[in-house]
C-alpha cells in the first residue's frame, strides 16, 4: 500500500494477535500479584475496616484500574484480529465472528464501569477521610458488572469463538472446546449474584468462583490463542501460498 510515494506496510495480523495476547497475560499476572500485596479486602459491613483499607491502598487501586484498561484496550484488539482471521479464512462465518465481535466489546464497556467504580472508591480514600458509604455502594455495583452481567456476555463472546474455530479450523481443535467449556463455565457463575457480599465466601458475588470460573479461563483462553496463532504463522503462510496457486490455475 502507497500513499505520496510512501510504502506502508500492513500490520501482520497474527503478529498483532499475539501481541494483544501477551499483553493481556502480563496484565493479569501483575494484577494478581497486585492483589497478593494488598490482601483481601474487609467485608462490606465493616465499614471503618473498609474504610482503612481504601486510604492504604488507595494509589494500589488506581493503579490496578488503569492496568485493567491497558488490558482491556489490548483485548479489543485481540478480539479484531481473531475476527480477521476468521473471517479471511472463512468469509461464510462472518456474522458468527460479528456476534462475538460485539459481545466481547460491550463486556469490555462494562468492566471499564466496574474499573471506574473501583478507581471511584479509591480516590474517595486517596484523601484520607474515606467515606464507607460511598466505597461500599461504588464496590457493590462493581460487582455486579464484574460478576453475573460480564458472565454473560463472557459466554456469548467464548461460545461464538468455539464455534468459529471448530468451523473454520483456524487453531487446533481443542482450543475450540476449550471456549466452550469457558462459556459455561461462566453461566454457571451468573446465580453467583444471588450469593451475597460476602467476598470470603466462593459463590457470592464478589466470591472466588466469578474470579475462577469465569475470568481466568477465559483471559487464559486468550493467551493460549496468542501463542498458538504465533506459532502458526508460517503454517498460515504455506496455506496462502497454496491458496494463491490455486487461484492461478483456475486462471
Amino acid at each position: 500500500m502507497s500513499d505520496g510515494g510512501r510504502d506502508w506496510r500492513v500490520p501482520d495480523v497474527r503478529r498483532v494477535t499475539g501481541f494483544s495476547a501477551l499483553v493481556v497475560a502480563v496484565a493479569m499476572a501483575f494484577e494478581a500479584v497486585r492483589q497478593l500485596i494488598d490482601g483481601g479486602r474487609p467485608g462490606l459491613d465493616e465499614p471503618d475496616a473498609l474504610a482503612e483499607y481504601f486510604e492504604r491502598t488507595a494509589n494500589g487501586t488506581l493503579v490496578v484500574v488503569l492496568s485493567d484498561t491497558i488490558l482491556m484496550t489490548s483485548l479489543i484488539v485481540f478480539l479484531g484480529c481473531f475476527r480477521q482471521l476468521v473471517t479471511t479464512r472463512t468469509p461464510g462465518l462472518s456474522w458468527v465472528a460479528d456476534i462475538g465481535f460485539g459481545a466481547g466489546l460491550v463486556y469490555v464497556a462494562v468492566t471499564l464501569v466496574g474499573d471506574a467504580m473501583t478507581g471511584g472508591a479509591g480516590l474517595d480514600a486517596s484523601g484520607g477521610d474515606a467515606d464507607p458509604v460511598i466505597i461500599r455502594a461504588l464496590i457493590e455495583g462493581h460487582m455486579l458488572l464484574f460478576g453475573a452481567i460480564g458472565c454473560i456476555l463472557t459466554a456469548v463472546v467464548m461460545t461464538s469463538a468455539g464455534f468459529l474455530v471448530l468451523a473454520s479450523r483456524i487453531l487446533p481443535r481443542w482450543t475450540g472446546v476449550f471456549a466452550f467449556v469457558a462459556a459455561g463455565l461462566n453461566l454457571l457463575a451468573v446465580p453467583t449474584m444471588f450469593g451475597g457480599t460476602d467476598e470470603t465466601s466462593l459463590f457470592s458475588v464478589g466470591g472466588w468462583a466469578n474470579a475462577v470460573l469465569a475470568v481466568f479461563p477465559f483471559l487464559l483462553w486468550v493467551v493460549l490463542v496468542g501463542v498458538f496463532t504465533v506459532r502458526g504463522r508460517e503454517r498460515h503462510e504455506q496455506w496462502a501460498r497454496r491458496r494463491r496457486g490455486a487461484v492461478g490455475a483456475l486462471r
